[in-house]
């Protein structure tokens, strides 16, 4: 499986960058939050009032998020890491996940990489709770990695969309990274066009976590650049030269 496209070819400057960075590991590029506290708990607090939010392929719930690559980097991306529940699950019931890169309006962007893949546990994170019932641990929080074909992302702003499959009835759910006026996550249910995810008690906006894996390279500046590229042709000449 391969993606649709990427956003453009690699400029000079981003190849080159590239290519002084091979080697790198791949690890977390952009880490949306934590999901449970040091006690492995993703505690609702009342009067919040929403345990998760659906992002159930069968249903076609779509949840989504954003992201930034920073100004002067390029990312290779390489994989997913997503975190969902399913309720009363007592082991890793997920199948697989349909993802989007956009760029642009979530709603009318434009589609960087598409696809559905098979999903891997990457481990129980924690579990979902209510604050008056800490110890009922049904809705377990599990990690799972999403070996998406490798991408080049340049510097921008972009959105993920995700939906789960898994085995079970209920869910699968996606807990809350954190609830703040300035969350930005958004939920296309049944297929209809995005819009704002709020807590269903407290009306308050919503971070969800995801984190997407790779390595990043810094691109040089046009001067430094140039510099580089001028270094390089004197030492050609150079050796031209001493050839001659």
């Amino acid at each position: 499986m391969t993606p649709l496209h990427t956003i453009r070819r690699l400029t000079t400057a981003a190849a080159l960058a590239l290519t002084l960075s091979a080697g790198a590991q791949a690890a977390p590029l952009y880490s949306n939050g934590t999901v449970v506290g040091g006690d492995g708990l993703s505690v609702l607090v009342t009067p919040n009032g929403t345990f998760g939010f659906g992002a159930q392929t069968s249903a076609n719930n779509r949840v989504a998020e954003d992201f930034s690559v920073p100004v002067g980097s390029t990312w290779d991306v390489t994989s997913l890491s997503l975190f969902a529940y399913q309720t009363g699950a007592s082991t890793f019931t997920f199948t697989d996940a349909t993802w989007q890169i956009i760029t642009g309006d979530l709603n009318g962007g434009s589609v960087v990489a598409t696809g559905t893949t098979a999903v891997t546990d990457e481990g129980l994170v924690g579990h979902r709770v209510l604050d008056s019932a800490l110890a009922l641990t049904h809705r377990p929080i599990f990690q799972m990695g999403v070996d998406i074909p490798d991408l080049q992302l340049m510097s921008g702003s972009y959105w993920l969309t995700w939906s789960i499959g898994g085995s079970l009835a209920s869910g699968p759910w996606v807990p809350p990274a954190a609830l703040t006026q300035d969350g930005n996550a958004a939920q296309s249910p049944n297929g209809a066009a995005f819009l704002r995810l709020v807590d269903g008690g407290s009306q308050v906006r919503v971070e969800l976590p995801f984190s997407i894996n790779g390595s990043a390279a810094t691109v040089p500046e046009p001067t430094s650049l140039a510099l580089v590229l001028a270094a390089a042709l004197g030492a050609a000449a150079a050796a031209r030269r001493r050839a001659g």
